[in-house]
């Protein structure tokens, strides 16, 4: 009327796109495919659940059966006898249900069996995990077998792709390891697997960890588009779930090594293959802020093992749930204090994900903080203490050089001597060089004839008054005559040092014994 030409318009139903698919029906479609995606995940979960809840009593009754108990120790928090290996249950419950998936008709089920070798490979390394964490439960392992194992399973993943091949620090940054991925991915997963083994030291430690680990990574899967990997942190998390209700304070049942090993190794490469579908930082982030706690656990004391001059494999009860302990918490509340840091550091992780370039790093950078501050706190790092030790470490190193390039000068030395004389002259400079204060030659013949060669050190040390004797004696299978050294050492404020250089000193003697022997009968 007004001059618009107005024309008929057309029903919706009658609108296509270029395929000749209605919008409307793609929509409808789509909807349909989420909601059969999101009823595939709740059933995953909580099929898991129901079987782990329905697995573990049996465990328990086997175990006491098969005498796979834990008893009270050393090491231990616990006192009474408790089965150990409810690994099989968590195991049981999960790989059902993940396997289950490949025989579904849907796009869970075509997401699979498009990554099968990926998820082959996944499952075959992760169950040898199990089975040597299972054979260590019950028969016990050396620590250097479960980590050769752990590294062929995770090379074997690397070599089927499932690698950090970038990592995409920000939007214009993006770090590109090349074939140094490969050796990441195999410390991540190697490093992951340990720490959550090292964390099973308080009822309900380890699985809650975990669960709040699988928890937060199957939220990044499916932010991601990562289908498969959703799937197995959902079927792990119910199986965790299921599991806690037998293995919370006071605990029934423990995963044991074949439970932690397991967990451990499935979290990390599944951290790792999400990567692979978004090479954000927040995909490895999110993993090392929900495992903080005891990663940082692991390296602490791999370093205080190391001061100590320990094995890194050597047990120890100065882990940070030891520490709680040593606070005055109970187990409940010393595990409730571990998940709710947890809890906040991978609660600040997962903003990251709407974060964006240098912000996402700040975030990451203030959670590893305040998982730093946590240790601090509940005093499982001791920085004055940890500086001294290096300082002494570093201290015994150099002074362990010194005394290594004196022994091995005096060996050059012990093997130039043509006569008695200078033998003698060499025992003393033997003994000046290793700090000694004094030595003695004493001979004794039978007819009482007593024979003694004297070296004293020409410097006088006063502010090492402290001096560590030793007699050596010296057989040469001549009944007639008795031959002994006596030696003094300055202690120099090491018991252990006066003994090291003892023993050179000792060997020096070992090794030159025919000229000696040449001494004595002159």
């Amino acid at each position: 009327q007004r001059g618009i030409n107005v024309g008929r318009r057309r029903k919706t139903s009658d609108v296509t796109d270029g395929d000749g698919v209605r919008p409307d029906a793609a929509r409808v479609d789509h909807s349909m495919a989420r909601y059969e995606s999101m009823t595939t995940y709740l059933y995953i979960y909580a099929g898991s659940l129901v079987l782990a809840l329905a697995l573990t009593p049996v465990v328990i009754r086997v175990a006491r059966l098969t005498g796979a108990v834990d008893r009270p120790g050393v090491r231990t928090v616990h006192e009474r006898p408790t089965p150990r290996i409810g690994g099989v249950a968590i195991f049981l419950s999960a790989m059902v249900l993940i396997a289950s998936v490949v025989f579904l008709d849907n796009a869970i089920g075509e997401a699979f069996r498009a990554s099968r070798l990926q998820v082959m490979t996944l499952l075959a390394a992760a169950t040898s995990i199990f089975v040597i964490g299972l054979v260590d439960d019950l028969r016990g392992l050396p620590a250097r077998v479960k980590l050769v194992v752990e590294t062929v399973a995770a090379i074997l993943l690397c070599l089927v792709g499932v690698r950090i091949s970038e990592i995409e620090l920000t939007s214009q940054w993006v770090l590109s390891l090349g074939s140094w991925g490969y050796l990441l991915t195999i410390l991540w997963m190697v490093g992951v697997t340990n720490a959550v083994n090292l964390s099973d030291g308080l009822d309900g430690l380890a699985a809650g960890i975990s669960a709040i680990a699988c928890g937060v990574i199957a939220i990044f899967a499916l932010h991601s588009g990562s289908v498969v990997m959703a799937v197995f942190m959902l079927a792990l998390l119910g199986s965790l779930c299921g599991f806690l209700f037998f293995n919370f304070n006071p605990a029934r049942i423990f995963m044991g090594d074949c439970g932690s090993l397991f967990l451990g190794f499935t979290i990390a490469a599944a951290s790792v293959m999400c990567m692979t579908k978004s090479a954000a930082i927040v995909g490895l982030a999110l993993p090392v802020l929900a495992l903080g706690i005891p990663i940082f656990d692991t390296l602490f004391s791999m370093l205080r093992r190391l001061l100590e001059r320990r094995s890194v494999f050597a047990p120890d009860r100065s882990h940070f749930h030891h520490r709680l302990l040593d606070l005055g918490f109970q187990q409940r509340h010393a595990v409730m204090v571990v998940y709710l840091a947890t809890l906040l550091a991978a609660g600040v992780g997962l903003f990251m994900m709407v974060a964006k370039d240098v912000n996402a790093l700040v975030l990451f950078a203030c959670a590893l903080l305040l998982i730093g501050l946590l240790f601090r706190v509940v005093g499982a790092v001791r920085l004055d203490e940890t500086m001294a030790r290096l300082r002494g470490k570093y201290a015994d190193s150099r002074r362990q050089r010194s005394e290594r390039d004196a022994f091995e000068y005096l060996q050059l030395r012990f093997r130039q001597v043509q006569g008695v004389e200078q033998w003698w002259q060499t025992v003393c400079e033997a003994a000046d060089r290793m700090d000694f204060a004094w030595i003695s030659l004493k001979i004794a013949h039978r007819d009482g004839r007593i024979e003694e060669e004297i070296w004293r050190a020409a410097r006088t040390r006063p502010d090492l008054p402290r001096i560590a004797t030793m007699t050596i004696p010296l057989d040469y299978g001549d009944a007639d005559v008795s031959r002994q050294f006596e030696i003094a050492i300055r202690m120099n404020g090491s018991i252990e040092a006066a003994s090291q250089r003892a023993t050179l000193f000792g060997r020096l003697l070992d090794e030159n014994l025919a000229q000696v022997a040449v001494r004595q009968h002159a």
